[in-house]
C-alpha cells in the first residue's frame, strides 16, 4: 500500500463485491463534483486474504474503465479503495519505535507475525503513528501482495495508475470529523466494520463477517453495545455520535441508544456527496468520498 507525501489525486474508485464506484472531488470544496457506478455480476468479486479475489477479472476491468472514463478527465492517477476483507487492520502500541521508516518497518512486521494467519514478509504493510501517552499507538494495514496486485493490475489494465491504495473503512474515515468520540459503522457485502475515533485518532477497529446478509440497525445493537462498553471502559470517554453507511433501518440504533444520547447520522452527508448523490447512493460513496476529502 502506498504511503508518501505526494498530493492525492482528485479521482478515486472503489471496487466492492456489488459494484465499482468512481468519483471526482470538487476543486475548492470538501465535496464530490461527480460520481458514477456500475454493478458487477454476482460472483465477480470474492474479497479475502488467502484466495483469488477477482473471479471475473474482465468484467471488473471493463467496469473500472467505464466508470473512470466518466469522471477522470485527463487524469490517469487515481486513489484505489479495496474491500475491507482484503486487509487486516491492527492497532499496536509501542514504548518507542525507530524514526527511520525502514527500521520501524522491521519492528512492526516482527510484531505482526504473531497475530496474522498469513506471511507478513509476503505482504504490503503500511502504518501510521499516533501519540499515546508516554508511548506510541500505531495503525497497521496489512494486505497480502498477491491480493493487492490483483486489484492494482486490474486498474492498470483499465488504463489508470493506482497511486494510493486504501481499505474501505480507512478511506471512509477521511470523511469523519472526529473532534469528539465518534463511532463509524460501514457495511459492505461480507463484512461489517466498526471504528471509533477521537481527536482524529483511531482508537478502536473491528471487522466482522456478515455472510452477505442484509444488516439492519436491530441486528447491530449487541455488537455496537459491546464496542461502546469496551471503548468507554478503556478510555474513559463517551461516544456521542454514531455514523452509519450501508445499514438498513438505522433509526433502530437511535432508538436503542437514546438513553445514551448518541446521535445517529449518515456517514456521507448531503453536502459531502454534492452533485454525485444524483447518480450514486450516498452509502456507496463513503469510501471514495473519504479518500478524496481527507
Amino acid at each position: 500500500m502506498s504511503t508518501n507525501n505526494i498530493p492525492r489525486p482528485r479521482v478515486a474508485c472503489e471496487v466492492s463485491v456489488e459494484r465499482v464506484v468512481a468519483a471526482r472531488a470538487a476543486e475548492k470544496l470538501p465535496a464530490l463534483e461527480s460520481a458514477t457506478a456500475q454493478e458487477l455480476p454476482s460472483g465477480a468479486l470474492t474479497p479475502g486474504l488467502q484466495q483469488t479475489n477477482l473471479a471475473a477479472r474482465q468484467s471488473i476491468v471493463d467496469a473500472l474503465r467505464e466508470t473512470l472514463s466518466v469522471v477522470s478527465g485527463r487524469s490517469r492517477d487515481v486513489v484505489l479503495v479495496i474491500p475491507d476483507a482484503t486487509t487486516r487492520v491492527i492497532l499496536l502500541e509501542f514504548d518507542t519505535l525507530p524514526d527511520k521508516h525502514e527500521d520501524a518497518d522491521g519492528v512492526v512486521r516482527f510484531r505482526l507475525k504473531k497475530s496474522l494467519p498469513f506471511d507478513v514478509d509476503q505482504s504490503a504493510v503500511s502504518f501510521d503513528r499516533q501519540a499515546s501517552g508516554d508511548g506510541l499507538r500505531l495503525i497497521a494495514a496489512v494486505t497480502p501482495r498477491a491480493v493487492l496486485q490483483e486489484y492494482e493490475s486490474a486498474v492498470r489494465e483499465a488504463g489508470y495508475n493506482p497511486g494510493t491504495i486504501m481499505p474501505s473503512m480507512i478511506a471512509a474515515l477521511g470523511a469523519v470529523d472526529a473532534t469528539q468520540p465518534t463511532m463509524v459503522i460501514k457495511v459492505e457485502s461480507g463484512t461489517t466494520t466498526f471504528a471509533i475515533a477521537d481527536r482524529d485518532q483511531l482508537l478502536l477497529y473491528r471487522a466482522l463477517e456478515n455472510g452477505g446478509a442484509t444488516v439492519t440497525g436491530d441486528s447491530l445493537v449487541d455488537d455496537v453495545n459491546s464496542s461502546l462498553v469496551y471503548f468507554e471502559d478503556r478510555y474513559q470517554l463517551t461516544v456521542e455520535r454514531l455514523l452509519v453507511s450501508g445499514v438498513q433501518s438505522g433509526q433502530a440504533l437511535q432508538v436503542a441508544f437514546s438513553d445514551r444520547a448518541v446521535k445517529v447520522e449518515e456517514l456521507v452527508s448531503a453536502s459531502l456527496a454534492g452533485a454525485a448523490a444524483s447518480n450514486v447512493s450516498r452509502f456507496a460513496l463513503a469510501g471514495v468520498a473519504g479518500a478524496l476529502v481527507s
